[in-house]
């Protein structure tokens, strides 16, 4: 294979795994229009069209897709074996791409950035704030951070945090308003915030346990959001009940008495958070020390 033919599938690659032309040029040093430019090569050497381009999106065709599947592990395979090759000396140095919930981002990551620079100058954290689940391996992150119940399979998981709370909340003018549920079963009389899952577009059902008796609920209410900025305010303001992690915007409006908590005997306990990663990918020196950041629980 020519050196050209190479860069041509490593491009067309890099453009279906990010399913933008921006976002591989920008990967691969590239502007959009040169990338442009190598994939319609591609397409007139192998003489069938590869993607399906329009103004606001991009997607491989079946040809594609088919090609896609069939190279996509070889190039991981290169990337691994450099990397192997790079881990073995003891500098860590480079970019590490890590995919992580808001939650974690805000409470773990956040805080250790300095501590991090400070100690590894040489690694560049190009982090993603991405509540959606997306794929890591597909989408070349060496690591992404989930709540244990959504880790992807055949990961090699390290948990950072206890388990998790999830909480029934709502401000007191609310409760004043409409009264309080005292079961499961009376939520359907109430205004509840409902989250969407970002990504699926699924709203989230809202699942209770006590004493090993679980009950489904069956929602509706005057707002959906699959953002903790909105959802979080609309409680705040009286615009009904929250049912949701135990974050710090929550656990702060629960300190301060602007929310306050209900069915507290049917709060079920959530795998907390966990960073993972590809049991077939070598972990780099970098991605060693920036878990041995997140769990020194240093402030």
């Amino acid at each position: 294979m020519r050196g050209s033919e190479f860069a041509e599938l490593k491009a067309f690659v890099a453009v279906v795994e990010r399913a933008s032309f921006a976002r591989a040029a920008d990967h691969l040093g590239l502007s959009p229009s040169a990338l442009s430019q190598i994939i319609r090569q591609l397409e007139s050497r192998l003489g069938v069209r590869l993607l399906n381009r329009t103004t606001r999106s991009v997607a491989p065709t079946e040809p594609g897709l088919r090609l896609h599947e069939r190279i996509a592990p070889m190039f991981r395979e290169m990337d691994d074996a450099v990397a192997q090759a790079v881990g073995a000396t003891t500098r860590t140095a480079g970019t590490l791409r890590i995919n992580t919930l808001s939650m974690a981002a805000k409470k773990i990551i956040a805080p250790r950035l300095g501590r991090f620079h400070s100690m590894h100058p040489d690694v560049v954290l190009d982090i993603v704030i991405d509540d959606s689940l997306s794929d890591i391996v597909s989408g070349r992150f060496d690591a992404g951070i989930r709540v244990g119940e959504r880790l992807h399979n055949d990961m090699i998981a390290v948990r950072l945090t206890p388990d998790i709370k999830l909480l029934a909340v709502a401000s007191p003018e609310y409760l004043a308003r409409c009264g309080e549920p005292k079961t499961p079963a009376d939520l359907h009389r109430h205004a509840c915030i409902n989250w969407r899952f970002p990504g699926s577009g699924k709203v989230a059902g809202w699942d209770f346990s006590k004493k090993g008796k679980n009950i489904s609920a069956m929602v509706a209410g005057p707002v959906i959001s699959n953002h903790q900025d909105i959802v979080v305010p609309a409680a705040l303001q009286g615009l009904g009940i929250l049912y949701a992690y135990n974050d710090d915007g929550i656990a702060e409006a629960l300190e301060s008495g602007k929310l306050k908590r209900i069915l507290t005997d049917w709060s079920p306990t959530m795998p907390g958070l966990y960073l993972y990663y590809s049991s077939r990918r070598h972990v780099l020196p970098a991605l060693r020390a920036f878990i041995d950041c997140l769990l020194d629980k240093r402030q």
